[in-house]
């Protein structure tokens, strides 16, 4: 099995060094390009093709190095995935409006249904189902969302990826179906940093992000711990996850506390954009993102390995401090915006 998974992560690596100048050098070509805007870090037109190239290379690493897997279920990963990418590379050329990008992700989620790549943690089916399609729904949105500074997507789902092929590796028995499709997320999303890491010469685009969130979303559904109880079991990908399901939530209570669409409204109130605010450069920001990504990684290994109580002491912790690390980065971003909101009002009344 190792052997194989190395291969995996060697040939997914190596495909998207080679595939990445290819789609930088194609994308002004057929139009797909981002220009900056207020709500852009980017201060030049980029690239938004990397999605293609993730893409291109995941699958071709998977069809040349590994053939030992559940079909059925594989397929349906990986017809899901591709649905989803159609979707993120038809909105990076044309736009997509938001409602039909939703539609197309719970059909991303269905497939997966269908062929029973499901949540187990409810004696309803119909209950099951319906969180599937909220975390699969949930999470691909949240890379979406997290893709708003160079290298923080690719890592951050990079870093997931890892302690997702460690955790499916050290199982007993080997889960190979999780381990080989994490591998390959390690290889593509490294391979694609060499060229989005800050200063990045390409983006990855919906197409990219929504890709890896999808695949991202699945690979927690397929990874299994039957020695644990279920719901111990169901903290461990949501601590792997953890920096885009803190970053999404945020967002969402921010905007909302606002008065503004969370689904529809863009900005830079983003975890990476207030760390910026706070002081710290863009590079800075995404590393301290990665670290986070890597500690919660730790955490969900250590679950593992521990007893109910241990793992529901664990969970309440990284709870307790995610409330408190958003209401501080929430009141620390009302402090910081109030000026600019005061200054036309005292401007006039003088």
């Amino acid at each position: 099995m190792l052997t194989s998974i190395l291969l995996i992560f060697a040939g997914a690596l190596v495909f998207a060094i080679g595939a990445t100048p290819v789609a930088r050098w194609l994308a002004p070509r057929v139009g797909v390009i981002d220009y900056p805007s207020v709500r852009k870090i980017h201060t030049r037109p980029m690239p938004r093709l990397g999605g293609a190239a993730i893409f291109l290379a995941f699958m071709l690493a998977l069809v040349l190095f590994e053939n030992r897997f559940n079909f059925q279920q594989l397929a349906s990963i990986l017809i899901g995935a591709s649905f989803v990418s159609f979707l993120g590379i038809w909105d990076d050329r044309w736009g997509l409006r938001p409602i039909l990008k939703l539609i197309g992700q719970i059909l991303g989620a269905l497939i997966l249904i269908y062929t029973g790549v499901s949540t187990a943690l409810f004696p309803w089916p119909a209950l099951d189902a319906a969180l599937t399609v909220f975390w699969v729904v949930g999470i691909t949105n949240a890379f979406n969302l997290i893709d708003n500074m160079d290298g923080l997507s690719g890592g951050v789902g990079a870093v997931a990826a890892a302690f997702f092929t460690l955790l499916a590796a050290m199982s007993r028995p080997p889960q190979v179906l999780v381990a080989a499709l994490s591998a390959a997320l390690i290889g593509v999303c490294i391979g694609f940093l060499v060229y989005n890491f800050n200063p990045a010469t390409i983006i990855m685009g919906d197409a990219g992000a929504m890709f890896i969130g999808y695949m991202l979303a699945a690979i927690g559904i397929k990874l299994r711990f039957p020695g644990n109880v279920t719901f111990v079991t169901w903290m461990i990908p949501v601590l792997v996850l953890g920096v885009p399901i803190f970053d999404t939530t945020l967002v969402f209570i921010s905007r909302l506390r606002r008065g503004r669409n969370p689904l529809t409204t863009p900005g830079k109130d983003h975890t990476s954009h207030r760390l910026v605010a706070m002081g710290f450069t863009q590079r800075e920001a995404v590393m301290m993102l990665y670290l986070i990504g890597g500690a919660l990684g730790v955490l969900a290994m250590f679950i593992t390995q521990a007893n109910v109580l241990e793992s529901y002491i664990v969970g309440a912790v990284v709870f307790v401090a995610g409330i408190v690390g958003l209401i501080h980065l929430e009141r620390r971003w009302e402090r910081q915006s109030a000026p600019a909101k005061e200054a036309p009002h005292d401007s006039a009344s003088s």
